[in-house]
């Protein structure tokens, strides 16, 4: 086992680009991060991944790495977040993986209903371009920039030289308008 010296020469040596002092620093810190690793969680696996990432991440970043005194502390603490941010993104999925799991399953559609399900979207297709045609010029052009090329008001002022508020309030009356139309 190295000395603190030691392995802060080698992260010093990795900060400045050197591989082999990273390969050194992980290969002589690779033992200990695994073991405090299976403490927090006793996946192996996910251990093993999170240390290989870590390091992966180190060589990334190893130009804005901090100059670092106690250096296994920090691999650890590293790890640690890794390790949670991991565990809890897992839970996340999961949870979300079971919500969706537990839901009543969907009938699978007949020809016919699909059929009418189209031709209903159809109709909707239809009545919103009637409704459409009969905003005027600027709001319609409003209306394409928000929703259908999804910019923001600001971007909307910017391209029609308008003030943002013109924008919103012109956005909102066309809503506004289209809203009674289709009712």
């Amino acid at each position: 086992m190295l000395h603190d010296d030691d392995i802060r020469v080698y992260w010093n040596s990795a900060r400045t680009g050197d591989k082999q002092a990273l390969f050194a620093l992980h290969s002589n810190t690779y033992f200990h991060l695994v073991r405090f690793g299976l403490k927090i969680c006793g996946d192996d696996e996910l251990v093993k991944d999170c240390i290989n990432q870590l390091f992966l991440m180190l060589w990334d970043k190893r130009q804005s790495l901090p100059d670092v005194q106690q250096v296994r502390s920090y691999l650890f603490t590293c790890l640690r977040r890794q390790l949670l941010d991991e565990l809890a993104y897992r839970s996340k999925m999961d949870a979300a993986h079971e919500q969706f799991s537990e839901e009543i399953p969907r009938k699978e559609l007949s020809y016919e209903e699909i059929i009418i399900n189209v031709q209903q979207d159809e109709e909707l297709k239809q009545k919103l371009h009637l409704a459409l045609e009969q905003l005027s010029p600027r709001q319609k052009e409003l209306i394409r920039l928000k929703f259908f090329e999804g910019m923001s008001y600001e971007q909307i002022a910017e391209q029609t030289t308008q003030t943002i508020k013109t924008a919103y309030n012109t956005v909102y009356d066309a809503i506004k308008q289209l809203r009674k139309i289709l009712k």
